[in-house]
């Protein structure tokens, strides 16, 4: 049976940096090889929506909808801690209850928080590449900057409201802000969906064993839209040894989060993300 994995992952720095340590063949890939499928999040997200590829990014917002088909992975996780996504208008602007708002995608978790703080703004969904210019021009009222895009944005801007302090109002706690993880389709047999996490951990902690080896690589090769300074201070943010493996707290944040969801009726059961990763006790059993 061919061992060559799909792995699809957004084109943003903390994603590039978590699987290009593999891609460079800095990891022991136990035999498999990986097919790199470069796309934008929510590009992934429907995809996921639709079971396309055998390991996928995801934004953790959507991955209720598809729990039937992919279990979600340990790793390659990003959270906030006490950052985030931001909500930027014009400085002169005064926003209505109705406010045009463009955001990265309809299953981003970002838009999830965003449409329970603000039921009546209206949505405009575009590349997170172009949300910036939208707010700058006028074209919407406001906008959330994700990825790269929250370190540096145009001076007539300024920051409305920081998706971290949505969450913890929405949350009632003080938890790390769940944004991205990976999934894996269900119908790959468990011995392998065990191996390809294990390497996946492997890749995380390689790369961040190598960070600074790694980003200038990045850079040189012209993987990354950022310089290799600004890819290291976005990357303390976003990939880091919280991205290795998820914690007890990630795992509570993400309970949260999916109870959020469900109070607000946007999926019909509540759910235990422990009960939806790959069972690692498989392994335990076979090898003895």
């Amino acid at each position: 049976m061919p061992k060559t994995i799909q792995l699809a992952h957004s084109p943003d720095a903390d994603d590039i940096f978590m699987y290009f340590a593999i891609k460079f063949g800095w990891v022991d890939t136990k035999g498999y090889t990986f097919t790199n499928i470069g796309l934008d999040i929510e590009t992934l997200n429907v995809e996921a929506l639709k079971g396309t590829y055998d390991v996928s990014a995801i934004s953790f917002g959507m991955y209720p909808l598809i729990k039937e088909e992919y279990a979600m992975l340990r790793t390659a996780v990003s959270f906030g801690e006490g950052y985030g996504p931001k909500l930027i208008k014009r400085k002169e602007k005064v926003l209505k209850r109705n406010f045009k708002v463009a955001l990265s995608g309809k299953y981003t978790t970002n838009a999830m928080l965003f449409r329970i703080y603000y039921p009546d703004a209206r949505p405009v969904y575009m590349d997170f590449l172009e949300i910036e210019e939208a707010v700058v021009s006028g074209k919407v009222d406001a906008g959330v900057l994700i990825h790269e895009s929250i370190l540096d944005f145009d001076e007539s801007l300024e920051v409305e409201k920081e998706l971290w302090d949505i969450w913890v109002e929405l949350a009632g706690v003080d938890l790390p802000l769940p944004l991205g993880g990976m999934a894996i389709r269900r119908s790959l047999p468990l011995n392998r969906a065990i191996d390809i996490e294990n390497i996946l951990i492997d890749g995380v902690k390689v790369a961040n064993e190598k960070k600074e080896e790694l980003c200038q690589k990045l850079e040189a090769d012209n993987l990354v839209r950022i310089s290799a300074e600004m890819l290291s201070k976005y990357l303390d943010m976003y990939a880091s040894d919280e991205s290795v493996e998820l914690s007890a707290l990630q795992l509570k944040a993400l309970d949260t989060l999916y109870a959020l969801g469900f109070k607000h009726g946007l999926w019909d059961c509540a759910m235990k993300t422990e009960d939806y990763l790959i069972p690692k006790e498989y392994a335990e059993l076979r090898s003895n």
